[in-house]
């Protein structure tokens, strides 16, 4: 597994390397750079201008540009942020914590909610509970996330019992230490539900489909006609096959929700890599957005081989490398 893993990240490189490349030659593309907006200031000389733009090379070609950016990427420097006055790095940093730390909380709570919900439609299947279920997710996949993240914006603003935005509130650190952590979770109610809301329907409805095709194989009527416990077969032989093709798409998962997230943290105001990039593409910040497109391309190849491994470790007769246990 060690070796595969590593094998996966040599891979993982170089996509990251074509990753970079590609977005540095399109925000070059682009007409006009953020120097564009000092210009227009009648305050700010010609001179001063074009002093800056000689210090960050901006005039250079692309070619010198992107392998200047990529020999101060081996030193662990991003760049610099015009607009926010500091460096690429620490900023892209921040946000991504900030971003990461909602994208877990809403994949956790798909999973917790998601998963036991298609296990019991399915075992309840064609009764009410099934059809509720199956109607409640439909309605769930059908709700663009902008939508309804304005609605419960709406919704709190108007019986006024949720924050309507930010991370913490304003009088955040004089509250204590688990006031804090109360104000924060207030706070992240609306996006973590807005964007756990479509993908736990969309797995609610794949949990139902994969235990329903087990709960049919021979070897559960087998189980069951011998007389084992309805549990036991349900979570012991049914669940641990169905929940293979979950695990499977876990990566694919967690790229969709970080997608989705980028508009819902625009919305509500989280301050994530989505707000940023909105920011850094309306000022033409070309560094800070290579560096979130970067961030995004780590997502992506981390939850992918986060998923491979948990398959491997869930299934003994996966093996990474492709082969199967004799």
């Amino acid at each position: 597994m060690t070796g595969v893993i590593v094998n996966r990240l040599t891979v993982a490189l170089f996509l990251l390397l074509v990753i970079s490349f590609v977005s540095f030659f399109l925000i070059q593309m682009t007409p006009g750079n953020y120097f564009d907006q000092l210009r227009a200031n009648p305050r700010i000389s010609e001179e001063l201008v074009s002093s800056l733009e000689a210090r960050y090379g901006v005039d250079d070609p692309v070619l010198v540009q992107y392998g200047r950016w990529l020999f101060n990427l081996l030193r662990g420097d991003l760049g610099y942020s015009f607009g926010h006055q500091r460096p690429v790095a620490g900023l892209v940093l921040e946000r991504f914590f900030n971003s990461l730390f909602l994208m877990l909380s809403a994949v956790f709570f798909t999973w917790l909610l998601a998963v036991p919900l298609g296990i019991y439609a399915a075992v309840n299947h064609n009764r009410f509970i099934d059809r509720l279920f199956s109607f409640l997710a439909f309605i769930g996949m059908s709700i663009p996330n902008f939508f309804l993240c304005f609605l419960l914006l709406y919704f709190a603003s108007h019986f006024n019992f949720w924050p309507l935005g930010g991370m913490s509130s304003t009088y955040h650190h004089q509250l204590g230490f688990f006031q804090r952590i109360l104000d924060i979770g207030q706070h992240m109610v609306i996006p973590v539900v807005v964007i756990a809301t479509g993908a736990m329907a969309g797995l609610q409805r794949i949990t139902r489909s994969n235990m329903l095709e087990v709960l049919r194989e021979q070897y559960i009527l087998t189980a069951r006609a011998r007389g084992l416990p309805e549990n036991r077969v349900i979570y012991r032989h049914a669940l641990r096959n169905a929940i293979n093709p979950l695990i499977t798409i876990f990566g694919y998962q967690f790229t969709a929700l970080v997608s989705g997230a980028a508009l819902v943290e625009i919305i509500a105001g989280w301050p994530g890599l989505g707000e940023l990039m909105l920011q850094a593409v309306r000022s033409r910040d070309q560094f800070v957005v290579v560096a979130l497109v970067l961030a995004g391309g780590v997502m992506l190849i981390l939850g992918n081989l986060v998923a491979d491994i948990l398959l491997a470790v869930v299934d003994p007769r996966v093996r990474l490398g492709g082969g199967q246990s004799g």
